[in-house]
């Protein structure tokens, strides 16, 4: 999928942000192909200066986390005011138990915002993508040109998706939302920055198999997204609100604490992604299409995206699976690109050298 080529990660990348983030999920059937198509630069080019930005500072996967977020919050906030207007698409997702008057939001709108493009239009599309381009995991793809061009086609591709919505719901958030939210994006931004240079110590032990990581990837985002799928009663949501702190609060910690220990290395990244993107596969079904439609097409475009996703897994799973390969890598990707967690160390944390250790 994308080891063939310079540019096979950046169109394989460009293509599969969109593709998780809209049809997978089943907001988007396969007949709104042409809409996702206008979306594509918006998550495409988003995904990419989020990898580009982390790979190239150096800052791992925890910067691109945190760039996923800022990315998140741009797409649902300002871009398309989601976070906002109680009357998107003919609904009212703001006021439930949740919301909050003095601020506009609901709690429960803004963790599912942060959860399914944090995650999923991004660090999943990010996770699976690098699997497949093997010897360039951790190193940068795109050059000054190449990165300069995305950032403009993101910058347009927002443009294009703002215009569309507000020309048709004509809903414009307050300037105090619009500043509130941009303050919160500047620093999910200058974060990632101020805490590069971090190198926590490796820990004693051994990784865990990749198949726990992956079914403990697969449990915890159903354990959160199969329930705000199925269950609709507002009496749900404040407990969902409790389950998404709790599932993000030690999926977090658990990721951190098993990347630090010897023996991590891309097949858990691999499976870390394959576990979210099943939960997406399953959860897409009782899942209504944004437009509604006909139930049968809602289906069958759910069969097929699953079917692509399952083809990009199993792409994915043998190239991550090609005997010596994480060595391969480790020995290419040495120079520090690695992230500050390990997660981007094929053969897990590196050891900490004297002169980090005097500094």
């Amino acid at each position: 999928m994308a080891s063939t080529g310079r540019f096979g990660p950046v169109l394989a990348l460009f293509l599969l942000a969109p593709f998780v983030g809209e049809f997978l999920l089943g907001n988007l059937t396969v007949a709104e192909f042409g809409l996702g198509i206008v979306l594509a630069p918006l998550y495409g080019c988003g995904a990419l200066l989020v990898r580009e930005t982390a790979r190239r500072y150096g800052g791992g996967w925890p910067m691109m986390a945190l760039l996923a977020a800022a990315y998140a919050l741009i797409e649902e906030g300002p871009v398309d005011q989601l976070l906002w207007n109680d009357s998107y698409a003919g609904q009212d997702l703001l006021h439930g138990p949740s919301f909050l008057p003095g601020l506009g939001v609901s709690v429960e709108l803004t963790q599912a915002i942060l959860a399914l493009h944090t995650v999923w239009s991004i660090l999943v599309p990010i996770a699976l993508v690098e699997c497949c381009a093997r010897g360039r995991r951790t190193t940068p793809w795109l050059g000054r040109t190449g990165f300069a061009v995305t950032g403009v086609a993101y910058v347009l591709g927002a443009g294009l998706v703002f215009w569309g919505n507000y020309a048709e719901e004509h809903f414009l958030a307050s300037p105090a939302q619009l500043a509130l939210a941009g303050a919160v994006i500047v620093a999910l931004v200058v974060l990632p920055f101020r805490v590069r240079s971090w190198r926590p110590r490796p820990l004693a032990g051994s990784a865990p198999a990749p198949w726990v990581a992956g079914a403990t990837a697969l449990v915890g985002t159903s354990l959160y997204w199969g329930p705000s799928v199925l269950v609709t009663s507002d009496a749900y949501e404040w407990v969902g609100v409790a389950v998404w702190c709790v599932v993000a609060v030690v999926g977090v910690r658990t990721v951190l604490r098993w990347s630090r220990l010897r023996g991590w290395g891309q097949r858990h990244v691999f499976a870390l992604a394959a576990g979210a993107l099943l939960t997406y596969m399953w959860t897409a079904f009782p899942e209504r299409p944004e437009s509604g439609g006909s139930t049968a097409v809602d289906l069958v475009s759910n069969a097929v995206c699953a079917a692509i996703a399952l083809a990009v897994l199993l792409r994915a799973y043998a190239a991550v699976t090609v005997r010596g390969d994480d060595r391969r890598d480790h020995r290419r990707d040495h120079h520090d690109l690695d992230g500050p967690d390990g997660l981007d160390g094929l053969d897990g944390p590196r050891p900490i050298r004297p002169a980090r250790q005097a500094r």
